[in-house]
């Protein structure tokens, strides 16, 4: 089976041999449990549409601000709603950047929306067609991406290199597909070179999904041919699942060269992830507590 885009616009990889985590089972459940997971996908379900109602009837009167302001509401709520915790650890500089993220599952964008609302990430073009999400996804300022046209990339390269110019925070992931959150794939360099240009700084984000049992949670596991909402079942149903957002520090990259910088912010991640392991999530400086 080939690759898969999902709803941020990234292709999603096959599991691989010798992948152990997930494989996109649901958990069985206790009675209890299961009720408990049906009310949390009936609260988020209500949620999206609230956001939706948000973006239709009050967007057109905010200003910038206030559009973010609700725009971190929005994500921090959906992660509570789901049962999840948020554990933050570092700072986002400000001003502009280019955020450089690992990808592990749909809920990312979210996780850096909750603590960084202002960034714009870059997104498959088919989303915009997508019903309720592809409004929700517009209304942060999402930049799009024909993947189907082999030179649209230079193009997207232009318009965030014009954002990041303005002041702007644009996020991507270089890895083009999610992965089970152990470490990152190979980072692709193209979409660096943006921040290249405009002599922005880059400031890495590691992102890991973890529980009670495990360091890297099953729950999370948005690989192969799982579906939106197969990954909102097995989140619903995870018991102790916390998202933590590890926010490095930024970097200066004038006249670097994209490929050697791809390879050093995935290494940089790479590290973090490997921290992560020995360290509880409840340890976070800033955290949401799952309800």
């Amino acid at each position: 089976m080939g690759p898969k885009a999902d709803w941020s616009g990234e292709v999603r990889r096959p599991p691989r041999a010798g992948d152990t985590v997930g494989q996109g089972r649901p958990p069985a459940l206790q009675p209890v449990w299961a009720v408990r997971a049906a009310w949390r996908l009936l609260r988020a379900v209500i949620h999206g549409l609230h956001g939706l109602a948000i973006v239709w009837l009050r967007f057109p009167r905010l200003d910038a601000a206030a559009r973010q302001a609700r725009i971190a509401w929005w994500a921090r709520k959906m992660i509570a709603v789901l049962g999840m915790g948020l554990d933050v650890r570092g700072t986002f500089r400000p001003g502009a950047k280019l955020i450089v993220a690992n990808h592990i599952s749909w809920l990312d964008i979210m996780a850096v929306h909750a603590v960084c609302p202002q960034a714009r990430f870059v997104s498959k073009a088919d989303v915009q067609a997508w019903p309720v999400i592809g409004r929700l996804v517009g209304a942060a300022g999402t930049l799009y991406i024909v993947r189907e046209k082999a030179r649209d990339a230079l193009r997207v390269v232009h318009q965030m290199a014009d954002a990041l110019a303005t002041g702007d925070t644009v996020a991507v992931f270089p890895e083009g597909t999610t992965g089970l959150g152990h470490e990152p794939l190979p980072f692709h360099a193209n979409l660096l070179q943006a921040a290249i240009a405009t002599q922005v700084p880059v400031q890495p984000v590691a992102l890991r999904y973890a529980d009670a049992l495990h360091a890297v949670s099953p729950a999370a596991d948005y690989t192969g041919d799982i579906s939106l909402a197969r990954s909102l079942w097995m989140l619903a149903c995870a018991q102790g699942l916390w998202v933590r957002v590890e926010i490095l520090p930024a970097e200066s990259v004038p006249h670097a060269d994209r490929r050697a910088l791809a390879a050093r912010l995935r290494q940089e991640i790479a590290g973090a992830l490997v921290r992560m392991q020995d360290e509880p999530a409840s340890a976070g400086h800033r955290r949401d507590t799952p309800p």
